[in-house]
């Protein structure tokens, strides 16, 4: 009988030799299905079903950060659910019998930059890039900083110096150094990912190392340059007043 143990090994090993992923990438899933299975104890796939994914989702709910006593955050145990869910996916390829991938839902968490604006305002705050009128590049841009700031968590000043090495569109999530040097991995939305592709098909002529840039065409050089922290919030600023959202978002 198949052993949910060795399937992880062998996920792990596609996950690097046929998807291609950083070690940094299969370190976290490694944890995070260990994880699971350590809870869990089970050793069938055939045995994950619905309740069981909801009980785990209990206990990673109570779970406290070994390192700040604090609960986990949501994001964290999306985390940990986004690494089940692709094994699960896995499995299903090789016509091993579980529950389907589809069936699980990510906890819906607010961004720490938008914690108060509900599904509506949010809808109208990442449409309003592309109401407004002024140069393609520009709306596009804007459209895909939204679409990184609201979905993946990134801080704007890590959003601002962003590379165009640091992401692979291709691939469903990256890597990015944030405070005191600590290596996360941010996963990727898909309309996060397409905004970004279509933004970086205008820019192909581009000699800038930086995702975002500019676009000063009265300022000699801008181009080459990143934007700045205080530009990303006078971005979000700004569409919160096209969108007619009062409230401070940034």
């Amino acid at each position: 009988m198949v052993n949910l143990k060795d399937l992880k090994t062998e996920f792990l090993e596609y996950l690097e030799i046929e998807r291609n992923r950083s070690q940094a990438t299969i370190k976290n899933y490694d944890f995070y299905l260990e994880r699971f299975l350590e809870w869990s104890k089970l050793t069938d796939p055939a045995k994950i079903d619905l309740p069981v994914v909801k009980n785990y989702r209990l206990y990673l709910n109570r779970m406290t950060d070994e390192k700040t006593g604090e609960p986990l955050k949501k994001n964290t145990q999306n985390y940990h659910v986004i690494a089940l869910r692709s094994f699960l996916k896995y499995l299903a390829k090789q016509d091993i019998e579980t529950l389907s991938a589809d069936k699980i839902e990510l906890s819906k968490q607010p961004d720490r930059q938008v914690e108060f604006l509900e599904g509506a305002e949010l809808e109208k705050i990442l449409e309003a890039p592309l109401q407004i009128k002024g140069p393609e590049i520009i709306k596009k841009r804007d459209k895909a900083i939204m679409e990184l700031l609201f979905s993946t968590g990134l801080r704007v000043s890590e959003i601002a110096k962003l590379q165009k090495d640091d992401i692979n569109l291709k691939k469903e999530e990256f890597s990015v150094r944030g405070k005191g040097s600590k290596i996360r991995v941010v996963f990727l939305s898909e309309q996060a990912r397409y905004w970004l592709g279509e933004y970086l098909k205008m820019k192909q002529m581009d000699v800038s190392p930086y995702i975002f840039t500019a676009h000063d065409r009265a300022q000699k050089g801008r181009d080459e340059k990143p934007i700045t922290p205080r530009t990303v919030e006078r971005i979000v600023e700004k569409y919160a007043k096209v969108a007619g959202i009062t409230k401070k978002v940034t």
